[in-house]
């Protein structure tokens, strides 16, 4: 099957660089969001990424305007029923996506594939909902998706060959890497990495080291990038919950159990970068451990 235009449900942070990495590759992009404003908050932010990448001589001035032009934001999910596939980027909830799905399934094509980006739902159960299971599957982009060079292709049940060959054509198409995870919840990478952030959290919780002293250990123990609990206010301390919540009612085992401590600041509002405090304090120059 060949795939020429692509939408995208959610101009938030996922669905804005997705947006941005497949009109780069050349697809025609239609990127909806219910919010007019989120939408032009996401072209904005295409537009300054696509510089950066010029400014780093990744693209050129050419290049940008051609993938500016090709991306049409639309408040409308009957929009993309032209479309040969789609990626749904929505907030990780399930009652959303499938609600999501009910509605834009009236207005696609037969042949139309259908995925979501979800990190962690069950991609079996998503498919169930909609008309068409064995043309449905996972499409797990990593954040922040321009940068991010893994891609994880999850087949439901029901999903068929073609539909996976599909899918893995595209992620070779936007020069980066697929791996394919069967579908138990959280598949592969935030199977993993999710329970070694939530044992961070435990070990603020116990006492056993400080916010500090956390990500250090980690960044310079460990040689990661970036500490544990700054990531997790870069992911999103309620993405973080959701996922564990996921793992703990799938798997049915309690070394998932979320700390508390992840539940008292989502319970607070305080769910990192993006409502400027978290694990870290974003409100200033610089930011600060809260705990």
């Amino acid at each position: 099957m060949t795939i020429e235009r692509i939408g995208i449900v959610g101009a938030g942070q996922m669905g804005n660089g997705i947006a941005h990495v497949c009109a780069v590759a050349g697809y025609d992009v239609l990127l909806n969001d219910v919010n007019q404003e989120a939408l032009d908050r996401a072209i904005a932010l295409i537009d300054r990424n696509l510089t950066r990448q010029v400014g780093r001589e990744m693209i050129s001035e050419d290049d940008k305007a051609a993938a500016m032009k090709r991306i049409t934001p639309v408040t409308t999910l009957s929009k993309l029923g032209d479309t040969d596939l789609v990626i749904e980027a929505a907030t990780e909830r399930e009652t959303i996506k499938q609600a999501i799905f009910e509605d834009l399934v009236p207005h696609l094509k037969p042949r139309t594939i259908l995925t979501s980006n979800t990190s962690s739902i069950s991609i079996t159960r998503l498919a169930s909902r909609t008309d068409r299971p064995e043309r449905f599957m996972g499409f797990h982009f990593m954040n922040p998706v321009p940068v991010m060079q893994l891609v994880e292709l999850i087949r439901g049940i029901a999903t068929d060959e073609e539909t996976f060959t599909a899918c893995q054509g595209v992620v070779e198409q936007l020069g980066k890497t697929a791996t394919a995870s069967e579908d138990f919840p959280a598949f592969i990478v935030n199977r993993i990495l999710m329970p070694m952030i939530n044992e961070a959290i435990y070990t603020l919780y116990e006492g056993v080291g400080s916010v500090h002293s956390i990500d250090t250990s980690l960044k310079l123990g460990a040689n990661h990038p970036m500490g544990p609990l700054e990531l997790a206010d870069f992911i999103g301390l309620d993405t973080c919950l959701a996922i564990m919540n996921v793992l703990h009612d799938g798997l049915a085992d309690t070394k998932y159990r979320p700390c508390p401590l992840l539940t008292k600041y989502v319970e607070a509002g305080w769910l990192g970068r993006k409502s400027k405090r978290g694990f870290y304090d974003y409100r200033g120059d610089t930011p600060v451990p809260t705990r």
